[in-house]
């Protein structure tokens, strides 16, 4: 086969460089910004914190002759909105009531300090410190002995056996916290129960079920249980009383001191006076920056001269690239305000009813594309701008996600919310009756009802989503 070749035109649209800098601005939270503002800050010395200074007209005219040509944001992203919220421009020496919080130590450091005061050999040092790492987040040990035995020996030169690496287990499994170092959750409940025995007739039943009778006891088989152990109603009652004080994970119960965790701060705020709503946004969506005015000396200065050598063009090329993404960084500020405002506006009006009840029923039914068609924005930008925000407000503090919801028909053909189906199944789980359950039929026909024609898979689908267990799991006695 011959080679050919031949001319052809294709049209292509790409997203430019500044288009996907304020792309990646909308999806960045208040938190984030600041350390993403003081990033390019020191990357790009033509940038700095303050306001613009008045001499910023005068030296527009001079550098329009030197720069081929600006950038409009307004090229990519127009937005024509008329705005009438308000902004809160804190200083930045403002109080921030934030209380940091200090972190601790992780359950495999205290592990390792409880290991290394035991009189161990070097080997079983290794041992236990490649056991302490094997374990997950919850304090389970996942991996089989067998390959801890090959990981020792390739890893560490260390030459052992199964037996050995059990014994140090077990070893760790008498350390703090309780439970710690399980292979499934039948053995970390057993190991916190051994240390409660003293005696208690309800702690030996418990630790009965948990040996002999596990299976029927995550399934609520009680009845097999009564009948096997020859124990009546409370007897059954006070040992799973025992059962559920245990911690499944012991290792989670101490996740929250393994690093600092960043507290949430709000993008926009949201008050009620008097039936009318007020929407306010953080003031460090909007900080201050200007371009350097040494920075715009120095390009005139260069323009000046003679630009003769290949140094000097260098240097102008270089300030000018620097002056321009100055230029293009705080208006990709601006236009992150001015969109955020725009859609966070527009979703206030929209649930307007829940802002002023805070009542879950009033949510209506939206979707990413309703308020894009408001604010005449694409999809995806009302996408990155509910991502990661959120809202201060009567109610506390609220992720937009949240009122984001698809809708369903009620028998009277009315749109509600699928979160309004949601709080009320919450509520029929909340007050059902323990000792039986309602199973999602009987919840479908409950409803049904009040209105909500809705078969009993969604039901099951919904309560899936709400992590709700089966009606056999949430049977109590």
């Amino acid at each position: 086969m011959a080679l050919k070749q031949y001319l052809s035109q294709k049209m292509d649209q790409r997203l430019s460089p500044q288009q996907i800098q304020l792309m990646k601005l909308l999806q960045v939270p208040t938190m984030e910004l600041e350390t993403r503002i003081k990033q390019e800050i020191e990357e790009n010395p033509a940038l700095e914190e303050g306001a613009e200074e008045v001499e910023e007209d005068e030296f527009e005219e001079q550098e329009n002759e030197v720069v081929e040509e600006d950038f409009n944001i307004d090229d990519y992203l127009a937005d024509d909105a008329d705005y009438k919220t308000q902004v809160n421009n804190k200083s930045k020496d403002d109080e921030e009531k934030v209380i940091p919080l200090s972190g601790d130590k992780s359950f495999h450091e205290r592990l390792t300090s409880q290991l290394h005061m035991r009189k161990l050999s070097d080997n079983q040092l290794v041992i236990g410190d490649t056991l302490i790492g094997n374990l997950d987040e919850s304090g389970y040990l996942n991996r089989d002995i067998e390959s801890i035995v090959d990981d020792l020996a390739f890893s560490f030169n260390v030459s052992t056996t199964e037996e050995e690496v059990i014994s140090i287990l077990k070893m760790l499994q008498e350390m703090d916290p309780a439970g710690i170092g399980a292979r499934d959750l039948r053995e970390c409940l057993l190991l916190q129960m051994d240390r409660k025995q003293n005696g208690d007739i309800s702690r030996y039943t418990a630790k009965k079920i948990l040996e002999d009778h596990f299976e029927e006891f995550t399934k609520k088989h009680y009845k097999k249980i009564m009948k096997k152990l020859e124990i009546d109603d409370n007897n059954l009652k006070d040992a799973i009383e025992e059962i559920v004080k245990l911690n499944p994970k012991p290792g989670g119960s101490m996740k929250e001191a393994a690093g600092n965790y960043q507290q949430i701060v709000p993008d926009f705020e949201i008050m009620e006076n008097e039936g009318k709503l007020s929407l306010t946004i953080n003031g460090r969506n909007a900080p201050e920056l200007k371009v350097s005015r040494a920075y715009k000396n120095m390009l005139l200065n260069y323009s000046e001269g003679a630009k003769s050598t290949k140094s000097d063009k260098e240097a102008l090329t270089f300030i000018k690239q620097k002056l321009e993404g100055a230029k293009w960084f705080i208006d990709a500020i601006k236009q992150r305000q001015n969109t955020l405002l725009l859609t966070m506006d527009a979703i206030m009006s929209y649930q307007k009813e829940y802002f002023l009840t805070g009542d879950e029923t009033k949510l209506k039914p939206m979707i990413l594309k309703d308020i894009a068609e408001i604010v005449n924005l694409d999809i995806s930008t009302i996408s990155r701008v509910a991502n990661s925000k959120h809202v201060q407000t009567e109610q506390g503090i609220i992720s937009l996600k949240f009122f984001f919801s698809e809708s369903l028909s009620t028998s009277s053909g009315e749109e509600v919310s699928t979160r309004e189906v949601k709080k009320i199944l919450s509520e029929a789980v909340d007050n059902e009756t323990k000792r039986k359950p309602l199973t999602d039929e009987k919840l479908a026909i409950l409803l049904k009802e009040k209105g909500y024609n809705i078969a009993r898979r969604t039901v099951a689908k919904y309560r899936e989503q709400l992590n709700i267990p089966v009606a056999r799991l949430r049977k109590e006695l």
